[in-house]
């Protein structure tokens, strides 16, 4: 079945494995989130974050195991479901000899977004550029291409937003901006899913949190007072490995 428009607040991983020859990069993973919600997918480099990721943007088949938006598989609802998806990954996606509003043109024209000027003029007012909208991209530093990237990836709305390692080459008031914008995208009903190794940044951010170890998640315990995200991350961690 293919829809035209699709909606969804729920996503549901069920025991999903991926395998690439006799190497396991996920084992048996299964969570769930909502819309409102910021998830954290935490771990070492190789514990399958990215991977993960990426089959929840269909990106990638699952080896066996399956996913489900709003109770439904991807092939039930076909290309309607990659328009409510929005990716923040290590390829920023931009052109650096376009301008700001220029490349949120593009992008939102490739996504087929109405009333294009008037989203575009929000995006760059969400992502602080307004006054540096007709400047070339590549004269702007990792931080405000972070932003309009972040801005790319949302152009069309989406309902599911995943975000590989967001706060990578931030300063302080960039890890700050960007954690502003994720808490009003939370407000608004968005589900975001964040790989991060920045336990400082997303402490505080993330709703529930998953440790991913040897392709296996483990879900992080409620916090036990005045608890770190880090500390219950490495508690995590030895319980996994114990």
């Amino acid at each position: 079945m293919t829809t035209t428009s699709f909606d969804f607040d729920t996503v549901e991983v069920r025991d999903v494995s991926k395998h690439y020859g006799r190497r396991r990069a996920l084992a048996h993973v299964s969570l769930t989130g909502r819309g409102g919600e910021i998830l954290g997918l935490l771990g070492p480099n190789g514990a399958g974050k990215s991977t993960l990721l990426s089959v929840l943007g269909t990106l990638m088949r699952p080896t066996s195991g399956e996913v489900r938006y709003g109770g439904k598989l991807s092939h039930e609802i076909g290309d309607a479901l990659r328009g409510r998806i929005g990716v923040l990954g290590h390829d920023l996606f931009l052109y650096g000899d376009l301008s700001a509003r220029e490349n949120l043109e593009f992008f939102g024209r490739l996504n087929g977004v109405a009333a294009l000027g008037a989203r575009v003029d929000r995006a760059l007012e969400d992502a602080r550029l307004t006054d540096r909208a007709r400047e070339r991209v590549s004269g702007f530093s990792r931080g405000l291409r972070q932003r309009l990237a972040l801005e790319r990836a949302l152009i069309h709305d989406p309902r599911l937003v995943l975000l590989d390692e967001p706060f990578t080459g931030l300063d302080d008031a960039s890890c700050t901006a960007l954690a502003d914008r994720l808490r009003a995208l939370r407000a608004s009903g968005v589900l975001i899913l964040m790989a991060t190794h920045d336990f400082d940044s997303a402490d505080g951010l993330i709703d529930r949190a998953w440790c991913l170890h040897n392709g296996r998640a483990h879900l992080l315990d409620a916090p036990a007072g005045a608890e770190s995200l880090r500390d219950r991350y490495r508690r995590a961690l030895q319980g996994a490995q114990a």
